[in-house]
């Protein structure tokens, strides 16, 4: 018996998820919707291929973070130029722009190749509960699914 590896081709319709994020602490969420976007919770999952689905994260603004990650934790970004080093605390991003670490929590768990670049382009995250996706008839997933 030859096992199923899914192709491109294969892959026709891809369902669209709704994830809140209203007191989920942020890893745990990132690990949910890292697996929804990778295509794992299918049975066709095959990993040299995209098989997941779309994930609307919504109340990017209510994740929690657990310790004291946010005094202690640094988002972190360089300009590329000489002394371009730029760290911010999570708290002061979590004000401002909390999409930004649920975004980069997420990215952080795919494969670092183009086939992980695929991936994260299916990824939408907003800071409150709106989102722009009405048309995509999305659903919103419940964490018992396997």
């Amino acid at each position: 018996m030859k096992s199923f590896m899914a192709r491109p081709e294969d892959i026709k319709d891809r369902k669209w998820y709704i994830l809140d994020g209203e007191g989920k602490v942020l890893g745990r969420l990132a690990v949910e919707a890292a697996r929804i976007l990778r295509g794992k919770h299918k049975p066709d999952f095959t990993p040299h291929v995209d098989t997941g689905d779309h994930v609307i994260v919504i109340n990017a603004e209510k994740i929690v973070l657990t310790g004291n990650k946010l005094q202690n934790k640094y988002y972190i970004r360089h300009s590329l130029y000489p002394g371009g080093l730029k760290m911010t605390s999570y708290g002061t991003v979590m004000k401002t722009r909390p999409e930004i670490l649920v975004e980069k929590a997420i990215v952080g768990m795919l494969p670092h190749t183009r086939l992980g670049a695929q991936m994260a382009k299916k990824l939408k995250v907003y800071k409150g509960p709106e989102h722009p996706h009405q048309a995509q008839k999305p659903e919103v997933w419940q964490a018992q699914q396997t």
